[in-house]
C-alpha cells in the first residue's frame, strides 16, 4: 500500500513510519525539516517538505497515495493547526482521492453515539473547559471530516506515553471508552497503520488505549 504520511517526525509519527515500512509499504513523507528524519529512514521514503496546510505540498504527498495517515500532535503555536490541515486535505481529496485517511484526535472530544463511563465524561469536560484554544482544535477537526464524504478514521487515544510496544495488547471501541487512561506511543503509531490495513472504523471515531 502508498501510505502518505503527515507528522513522521514527530513522537507518535516516528512509530507509525517505523511500523508502516517494517510491514512493507511504500511510504511518502511530508516533512518541515528532512533533517529530523531518523538517517537509517531517510534514504527509504520519499520526502515532501512543507507544511501541513499547504495545499502544493499536500498535492506532491497524496498523488499517486491510496492513503493518508497523520499523526499531528497539538502545538500551542498554531492552536488550529489540525482544523486547517482537515480542510485542506478534504479539499484536495473529495475531487481527486484518495479516499482514506486516517488520524489522531483526542480521548477528551464527544460524537454522537459515545458511552462514555462517568469518569471519563467529567475528564471530558474538564478539558474542554480548561484546554483553551488547542482543545477546541480537536472537535472542529471532527467536524471537517464528519461533513465530508470520504473514508475516514479520528483515532481518541487518552494520555500518551513512551515505552516499547506491547505486543498487541490494546482495547479499541468505536464508542465505548476504554478502562486504561494511556497508551504508548509506540502503539498508536502501530495502531494507525493497522486501521489502514484492515479497513477499520470507517467514518467512526475509536478510543484506544494499552490495556493494562
Amino acid at each position: 500500500m502508498r501510505i502518505a504520511l503527515i507528522g513522521a517526525t514527530g513522537r507518535t509519527g516516528r512509530h507509525a513510519l517505523t511500523s508502516a515500512l517494517g510491514r512493507d509499504h511504500d511510504v511518502t513523507v511530508l516533512v518541515r525539516d528532512p533533517a529530523r528524519l531518523p538517517g537509517d529512514l531517510a534514504t527509504t521514503v520519499r520526502t515532501v517538505v512543507g507544511d501541513a496546510t499547504d495545499p502544493d505540498a499536500l498535492r506532491d504527498l497524496l498523488d499517486g497515495a491510496d492513503a493518508v495517515v497523520s499523526a499531528l500532535g497539538p502545538t500551542e503555536k498554531q492552536s488550529d493547526l489540525h482544523t486547517r490541515t482537515a480542510r485542506a486535505l478534504v479539499e484536495i481529496m473529495s475531487p481527486s482521492g484518495p479516499r482514506r485517511f486516517v488520524g489522531v484526535s483526542g480521548a477528551g472530544i464527544d460524537v454522537p453515539g459515545d458511552d462514555k463511563a462517568g469518569k471519563d465524561k467529567v475528564i471530558s469536560w474538564l478539558i474542554r473547559t480548561l484546554g483553551g484554544a488547542v482543545v477546541q482544535d480537536k472537535p472542529a477537526e471532527y467536524a471537517v471530516w464528519a461533513g465530508s464524504d470520504l473514508d475516514w478514521t479520528l483515532v481518541r487515544p487518552p494520555r500518551l506515553v513512551d515505552g516499547p510496544a506491547s505486543a498487541g495488547r490494546l482495547e479499541h471501541d468505536a464508542h465505548r471508552s476504554t478502562r486504561s487512561t494511556t497508551i504508548r506511543r509506540a502503539d498508536l503509531g502501530a495502531f494507525l497503520v493497522d486501521v489502514v490495513e484492515q479497513d477499520l472504523y470507517r467514518r467512526l471515531a475509536p478510543f484506544v488505549a494499552t490495556a493494562h
